[in-house]
C-alpha cells in the first residue's frame, strides 16, 4: 500500500481559498489514481474530486458537482504529491479531507475502490 500525507488544511472564512497537498511514497505513483473525499460530522465519506494519469502530461479529472468549478486537483508525478486547490469555499464544505489512492487507472468515485489513504486534514470554513 502506499503511505499519504495530507497537509494544507485550516479555518478560513467562507470565499476563502486554501490548497491542500498530499505526499505519496512508493515509486510507482505515476500508475495510482488518486482522490480527495470528504467526510463531515454524523455525514458519509463523500466524492470530492479524483485525478488519473494516462502517460506523458495527460491526466483525466473528475470532480463532485457540489466543488464543480470551485477546486481544481492536480498531480505533480516528479513529487510524488497530489494537490486540491479550493476556491470559493462555503461552510457546507467543511470537513475532514482525506487522500486516497487505488493502483490502476480508475474513472470512478466510489470511496470503496481506494485502497490507500491518510489520516485527513481539517478544513473549516466560517460564515
Amino acid at each position: 500500500q502506499m503511505q499519504l500525507v495530507e497537509s494544507g488544511g485550516g479555518l478560513v472564512q467562507a470565499g476563502g481559498s486554501l490548497r491542500l497537498s498530499c505526499a505519496a511514497s512508493g515509486r510507482t505513483f505515476s500508475s495510482y489514481t488518486m482522490g480527495w473525499f470528504r467526510q463531515a460530522p454524523g455525514k458519509e465519506r463523500e466524492f470530492v474530486a479524483r485525478i488519473t494519469w494516462s502517460g506523458g502530461s495527460i491526466s483525466y479529472a473528475d470532480y463532485a458537482d457540489s466543488v464543480k468549478g470551485r477546486f481544481t486537483i492536480s498531480r505533480d508525478n516528479g513529487k510524488n504529491t497530489v494537490y486540491l486547490q479550493m476556491n470559493s469555499l462555503k461552510p457546507e464544505d467543511t470537513a475532514t479531507y482525506y487522500c486516497a489512492a487505488v493502483d490502476r487507472a480508475y474513472y470512478g468515485s466510489s470511496w470503496q475502490s481506494f485502497g490507500s489513504w491518510g489520516q485527513g486534514t481539517q478544513v473549516t470554513v466560517s460564515s
